[in-house]
């Protein structure tokens, strides 16, 4: 009984909402440009997905890794365990992601067509190092959803500022479990330590070295941080409208008087008067 009601709520919470009536990004273009080890932001339309966009104050609710297709892999027993994990063909592209409910997993970039995504991409990492990076999301899939770590985040970002952070989460407090438990973001931040690339480390100084980073505890990060980190490069690809070369002059507008507050609430502004030119008196 405990079980079914679970399921519901999670499917309640998981639902997809309805996609926006044009996307904001050109998809064709990102599966295009999208290399193993770039880090794919998602603009979730869940009820979850709503939660994590109010907590986190940005409208990224889910981060996924791009490891390619299958023959992308390079390691032999890595591909193996991808394959294993993966029920689309072999040229299909391909991100891991923690889902509620699902856990850690695989799924064809495809499924996200009608999203809003962003590409935020790891300046400067080696081939090498990408793939260490894609090798350990497909190391941890099948791994359990961290319900409780999530909730944990939540606590640990309310606005209590009375509270010490000590007292407002249990983060830092191994649980028994949870090596084996991850959020999306907390498996990506895992990955990129594994190969010491920094996201958002801590900067402090050093008397030896002038500065020194620490990492961040990786269950703190969440979609947002991959955006905002100066180590990742962020490229977008609109739907409409190519930026280059004064292109944007040749935007197809629909009129100087319409306006819009959200796509079912567009009204027409009356035009504003014509001045006439003032005629002033003649001198005599």
């Amino acid at each position: 009984m405990l079980s079914r009601l679970k399921a519901r709520l999670v499917a309640w919470l998981t639902t997809d909402g309805p996609p926006r009536p044009f996307p904001l990004v050109d998809f064709e273009r990102i599966k295009y440009e999208l290399r193993p080890g770039d880090i794919v932001l998602v603009e979730g339309r869940t009820r979850v997905a709503d939660v994590i966009k109010m907590i986190t104050q940005s409208p990224w609710s889910h981060a996924m890794l791009y490891v390619g297709r299958v023959h992308d892999v390079e390691d032999p027993a890595v591909r193996a365990r991808l394959k294993q994990f993966s029920s689309g063909q072999d040229e299909e592209q391909l991100v891991i992601e923690g889902i509620l409910g699902q856990g850690t997993i695989v799924t064809r970039l495809e499924e996200y067509r009608h999203d809003h995504l962003r590409i935020c991409r790891p300046s400067g990492i080696s081939r090498h190092d990408a793939q260490r990076v894609c090798n350990y999301a497909i190391g941890h899939l099948g791994d359990d959803y961290n319900v409780r770590q999530l909730l944990d985040l939540m606590r640990f970002m309310m606005p209590w500022g009375f509270l010490p952070r000590r007292w407002r989460s249990s983060l830092f407090v191994q649980h028994a479990g949870d090596s084996t438990r991850t959020v999306c973001s907390t498996m990506l931040a895992e990955a990129f330590n594994t190969v010491k690339y920094p996201i958002l480390p801590i900067i402090k100084a050093h008397q030896d070295t002038g500065i020194q980073l620490i990492k961040r505890n990786p269950r703190l990060y969440t979609p947002r941080d991959f955006d905002y980190s100066p180590y990742f490069d962020v490229l977008k690809f609109p739907f409409v409208g190519d930026m280059s070369r004064e292109r944007y002059r040749h935007l197809p507008w629909g009129g100087d008087n319409l306006l819009g507050n959200d796509e079912h609430d567009i009204m027409e502004m009356p035009s504003p008067p014509i001045e006439l030119p003032k005629v002033g008196k003649t001198a005599t």
